[in-house]
């Protein structure tokens, strides 16, 4: 599930924010003297390091840092080399050829049993109809139709299948180091915090974590890739703080920002000092309606949703006739996203399709809907279900994103003129997570969930959640129809026109059954310095630099403040540019390349260098923060004596 929260604090001044940066994160391990730090802010917090337990957007992010896949992306999201260096196809499998020579970080050889250990717990997940921790990593195996594996040697992996479909070239499952994990289960495993440091072929590796304060990587010496510019990376979270990034990413804190709000992209983004990226997201944000029972009959003692009527698609269907996607995209996403329709992307071109029977936005047509389905007005204005009671309904959306709290404002405001009420409330994503949850693990005791997904280059990434067997899994609307998963099933034995059309059938049919109203496909609004680091490039050239597929581009950043080279470094003439996002609204979106980078560094930047010429500046500095460091402990105590709480 996708991302992010926001308080408006406002940084007291510059110094303050230079004593709040040396004293966040922790100093870098010892014999690593002045190391280049990459600092990354996001508004989302992260959830958890054990790559079988993130549902966020942070959680892949910090996974891909510290582990490969068998095989990578490219700068198109194409396949590409990773934990396996080559692989042949044949009619029943394909043969993966791992690295030779290639160690983790810890210096431990890194074969195929260890591609046979990762793959082997999701294996024997799907062999006994479970799934790893989320279940958000694993079911991408089944789904590539992987019937065995094995590792006849340290330099080779084979898997066998039951289709010649790409899909087995995008399972996301991180090979982890056997030697680390090997006593733990599929069952197991997903109860282990994987606490940092950890082990990775990846180029940096989870050295230190704080819960809503950052994730620090150091450069991992053994990674057999290009080693970019950055010996440190820093994940910043700021929940409930878009502001404080934003002012964070000003002040030099922060050399990249993740999901501003429009305002903050446009500005910034009239800046040269900085380059504003609207990347088209690969998945949407939507109303996912409590459907628990459908079909079935079932309820929930003190839990479901709190009215029948949204088991009905009759009911679902008008209240879709309700909402203006036009207008979010253009009141709550300044312009930068589409209108939502079918739960397969625009971005994903091949397998997209408008629905046959669309919905638009008609507030009468929706009142008369719902009379002709039985949910007539009483004599207050209410709108009553078929039990004689006011529909009542509870929205509840995650704290992590300024649009999530002004659609549902949007979304209340339409609903009434319906004469059914609504209660949003905003919670953390754990909250909200565990909150629709339905048995065994909760009780699913919701009505409307207003949030958003975030899928891989398969389609199947996102279809998935609609599949009976995800209810207590990935399922946010607790919905179950047989005939989907029997399409499902289909498409993934399929390829080219035959799986386009069973995928169109699968678009409509959710579209028409309703169990989602997807509101919009948001872009993905991210700013980036140019003055620290050049050689930034999108992937996919449609999408952003960071927070997408794998870590390739954390790879591909060069020194700003560097003299051009002759020779690009290698794999920098990767694509390193960026375009506007087509059909959003024109804003500055060039990007640096390695190219570009200027001679010296900009006005007000700091040099990475750490030439002898600078040492009076650098004492400075440090003299400076001293004062700074106490002057601000001196004033946190004073704020909670005070009674004030300072913890964010």
């Amino acid at each position: 599930m996708s991302q992010p929260t926001r308080t408006r604090l406002v940084r007291l001044a510059g110094a303050i924010a230079l004593g709040a940066s040396l004293l966040l994160p922790t100093a870098a391990p010892a014999g690593a003297a002045d190391p280049v730090v990459l600092t990354v802010g996001t508004t989302q917090d992260l959830d958890a390091s054990n790559p079988f337990n993130t549902a966020l957007v942070s959680g892949y992010e910090v996974f891909q840092l510290t582990y490969n896949l068998l095989v990578e992306f490219d700068k198109d999201a194409h396949p590409a080399p990773g934990f396996a260096d080559s692989w042949e196809r044949s009619p029943d499998k394909v043969t993966f050829h791992i690295r030779d020579g290639m160690t983790f970080s810890d210096g431990s050889a890194a074969t195929s049993k260890d591609v046979c250990f990762s793959w082997g717990l999701a294996m024997d997940a799907i062999k006994h109809d479970a799934n790893i921790g989320y279940g958000y990593l694993d079911p991408g195996v089944k789904d590539a139709g992987v019937t065995k594996i094995e590792c006849p040697d340290p330099s080779t992996f084979v898997a066998y299948t039951t289709d010649q479909s790409d899909r087995i070239f995008q399972v996301y499952v991180p090979i982890l180091p056997q030697h680390v994990w090997s006593k733990f289960d599929y069952k197991s495993i997903a109860d282990q915090k994987f606490d940092p440091p950890l082990v990775g072929s990846g180029p940096y590796t989870l050295q230190e974590w704080k819960t809503g304060q950052y994730a620090r990587f150091v450069r991992n010496p053994s990674y057999w890739g290009n080693k970019g510019f950055a010996d440190e990376v820093v994940i910043r979270f700021f929940p409930d703080q878009t502001d404080v990034m934003v002012q964070a990413l000003k002040s030099g804190e922060v050399d990249y920002a993740h999901d501003v709000n429009p305002d903050q992209f446009k500005a910034l983004g009239a800046d040269p000092t900085y380059t504003a990226v609207a990347g088209k997201a690969n998945g949407w944000s939507q109303l996912a309606f409590n459907t628990y029972g459908t079909g079935t009959g079932k309820t929930i003692k003190d839990g479901g949703p709190s009215t029948k009527a949204l088991l009905d698609p009759a009911f679902r269907d008008a209240l879709g006739y309700a909402v203006d996607r036009q207008a979010l995209v253009d009141r709550v996403l300044g312009g930068y996203g589409d209108v939502g329709t079918t739960m397969v992307p625009p971005v994903l071109s091949d397998w997209h399709v408008e629905p046959d029977r669309p919905r638009h936005f008609d507030i009468e047509l929706a009142k008369q809907k719902l009379d002709a389905a039985g949910y007539k007005l009483d004599a207050n204005g209410k709108r009553l279900d078929k039990e004689g009671k006011p529909i009542t309904l509870r929205l509840d959306h995650p704290n992590t994103n300024d649009s999530y709290a002004k659609s549902a404002q949007f979304v209340k405001e339409w609903y009434g003129q319906l004469g059914i009420d609504v209660v949003v409330q905003s919670l953390d994503s754990d909250t909200l997570s565990n909150l629709i949850l339905p048995p065994p693990d909760g009780k699913a005791d919701y009505d409307i969930e207003l949030w958003g997904w975030s899928g891989n280059p398969d389609p199947n990434g996102l279809t998935i959640v609609f599949r009976c067997d995800q209810i207590d899994n990935l399922s946010d609307s607790q919905y179950c129809n047989p005939d989907y998963d029997k399409l499902y099933d289909q498409n993934t034995q399929e390829a080219g026109a035959q799986r386009h059309d069973t995928l169109a059938k699968m678009q409509n049919l959710i579209y028409d059954e309703a169990p989602y109203d997807i509101l919009y496909y948001d872009s993905n609004l991210d700013v980036y310095r140019n003055d620290r680091f050049a050689g930034w490039q999108n992937m996919p050239a449609n999408g952003t630099p960071f927070f997408t597929y794998g870590p390739l581009d954390y790879t591909l950043l060069t020194d700003a403040t560097a003299a051009p080279s002759a020779t690009p470094p290698p794999s920098a003439d990767a694509g390193a540019s960026a375009s506007p996002v087509a059909g959003s609204p024109a804003a500055p979106t060039t990007a640096s390349g390695a190219s570009a980078a200027p001679t010296t560094a900009p006005s007000g930047g700091e040099s990475t260098t750490g030439s002898s010429s600078n040492t009076p500046l650098l004492l400075g500095v440090v003299v400076l923060a001293v004062i700074v460091i106490v002057a601000g402990f001196v004033w946190t105590r004073r704020r909670r004596a005070g009674g004030v709480d300072d913890d964010e």
